[in-house]
């Protein structure tokens, strides 16, 4: 017997039973925009995805063959909300060359970084808390914490990164739960934050008995230049650490961790285990396969090169077939760069016209958490589409930007 959820039996009016958050709960503009850009036909560089090309399907597959071998009633079984031992392990030590000295007990593993930044949410965010971002800031996290009834302050961003000089100023006049930092080739803006800012905020954030949470999910994907101090390293009594293998590994395994001094590390647990008990014991098993034979390490270092090679033949390419009315940044990493287009343009209005010609971004106006910034920028993402189809995609919105601009 089918039923049917329209029946005149159903309540007719769900709105009124819902929690009042959800009036400020909203759909993320980017996964709505990626049911139009899946198309075959469609370039898109709206999604934050890595080339599928390139994930390990073959060192997975065998993984998988030897968990289910040798470690199945483990690897199928219900595990601690903390996280599986020895993947633990694997990345206290790991992020200790990076001055980063926390043991085993200090990592809490998440399903995916996203779930870290809800977590982070839950914790810390009372109905009309104020959290401090640079603006723009990644669009998951404004999404996260909305949910949970936030608001937000921010500092304006520039070449160097979120300009913290400016944080004392701001939490005056508005006390703050925590400042967000996306340190390393920033989601949108694609820019690093320099290592005498990271300083400084240090500073900051001592003389103003200030919360750090610095995500990190780029990091290990640096095509330039040398590794700087992760915050965390300099004052790892105030910082949460975010990381997570969706940009290194797979995202489909939903691998993310937090790394946090003992007592908020707990308060952590505890809002996990009300979320989902625990992270897939499978999928941590495979990716503690994966990361203790050496194969990460590896995979990265691919990654690095093929990632590299698309980001600067978007550069390239935008160099040759863009208007000079439009700026972009020029990262050192990651999986995307910040465009700007002259101040009459709506990048909305762009995109419109730009699907028309198979090509998609994501406008800037999404990333900014009050929705006072960006109407003329985007965010490209060079990650996920071949050289080939980044010049052909790169020359389609160059024209679409030259016709806009005579208009």
């Amino acid at each position: 017997m089918t039923v049917d959820a329209t029946t005149s039996d159903a309540p007719r009016h769900w709105e009124r039973y819902l929690a009042k958050r959800t009036s400020g709960m909203k759909s993320s503009a980017i996964r709505e925009l990626l049911k139009i850009t899946q198309l075959p036909d469609v370039i898109s560089f709206a999604g934050g995805l890595p080339a599928p090309e390139l994930f390990p399907v073959r060192e997975i597959e065998e993984a998988c063959s030897y968990l289910l071998r040798h470690e199945a009633k483990m690897a199928l079984q219900y595990s601690t909300t903390e996280g599986h031992p020895p993947l633990r392990e694997f990345l206290a030590e790991s992020l200790s060359k990076y001055g980063i000295h926390y043991g085993p007990d200090n990592v809490l593993i998440t399903t995916g970084s996203q779930q870290a930044l809800d977590l982070i949410g839950k914790i810390f965010i009372d109905p009309g808390a104020t959290v401090l971002t640079a603006s723009p800031t990644y669009l998951g996290a404004i999404q996260a914490w909305r949910a949970y009834e936030g608001e937000f302050v921010n500092v304006p961003l520039d070449e160097d990164g979120m300009c913290v000089e400016r944080i004392a100023d701001v939490i005056k006049e508005t006390p703050v739960r925590f400042v967000y930092v996306l340190p390393n080739f920033h989601n949108p803006a694609g820019i690093t934050l320099s290592e005498e800012r990271r300083r400084l905020l240090v500073e900051v954030a001592r003389k103003h008995d200030l919360i750090i949470v610095e995500d990190d999910p780029y990091g290990a994907l640096r095509y330039a230049g040398e590794n700087i101090p992760p915050i965390a390293s300099l004052a790892p009594e105030r910082t949460i650490y975010l990381g997570t293998f969706s940009k290194t590994l797979t995202p489909g395994l939903r691998i993310g961790w937090v790394v946090a001094p003992t007592e908020l590390r707990q308060r952590l647990v505890q809002a996990k285990q009300g979320a989902d008990l625990h992270t897939s014991t499978f999928d941590q098993m495979i990716a503690n396969d994966i990361a203790q034979r050496g194969i990460l390490k590896t995979h990265v270092q691919k990654l690095r090169q093929v990632y590299g090679d698309r980001m600067n033949t978007m550069l390239d390419a935008m160099s040759e077939f863009w208007p000079e009315e439009c700026s972009w940044t020029h990262p050192r990493g990651g999986l995307f760069l910040w465009a700007t287009v002259p101040e009459s343009l709506n990048a909305m209005e762009l995109l419109n016209v730009a699907l028309k010609r198979k090509v998609a971004f994501v406008p800037g106006v999404n990333f900014y958490p009050n929705a006072d910034g960006g109407h003329n920028a985007m965010r490209l993402n060079f990650s996920n589409a071949k050289p080939d189809m980044i010049v052909e995609g790169i020359q389609r919105l160059g024209l679409t930007l030259k016709e806009t601009i005579v208009k």
